[in-house]
């Protein structure tokens, strides 16, 4: 598998619980990882994903601006998955509550719209994941 142009490194702060997360729960593979610097390359389907332990290996820290949960505000990931139900099972039967239910969405694109089945949980960090299945388009 290539590389992707932009790949996502979340820093963590329990890298196990949130491999566990991505793996078990929204469905991830690993590609490789560096258990010893608390590292993991993700890929699902096309989507990859970068986790790293805060404090092991790199930590990328900006001065004067420490880390507080939740991570990442501002931001949210979009990751298109071929079946939201399937997740959205795993998550219930963790007691993992959304952040955004279950809906329809359709967006704008020029001259038509694009749909998404989508929901929005929170990682163990408090990054947001938008997983969507897509819906196909449609004319305004």
């Amino acid at each position: 598998m290539s590389e992707n142009a932009l790949v996502p490194e979340l820093a963590v702060s329990d890298w196990t619980a949130s491999r566990a997360f991505y793996t078990d729960l929204i469905g991830f593979d690993i590609l490789y990882e560096r258990p010893e610097e608390g590292f993991s390359y993700l890929t699902l389907g096309a989507a990859q994903l970068m986790i790293d332990q805060i404090g092991l290996g790199r930590t990328f820290d900006i001065a004067d601006a420490p880390l507080q949960k939740p991570f990442g505000r501002g931001l949210n990931l979009q990751i298109r998955v071929p079946d939201v139900g399937t997740i959205l099972a795993r998550l219930e039967d963790a007691n993992v509550p959304l952040y955004l239910p279950l809906e329809e969405k359709w967006y704008r694109r020029d001259d038509h719209e694009v749909g998404n089945r989508q929901f929005v949980v929170a990682d163990p960090d408090g990054y947001l994941l938008r997983l969507f299945e897509d819906l196909g388009a449609r004319g305004i």
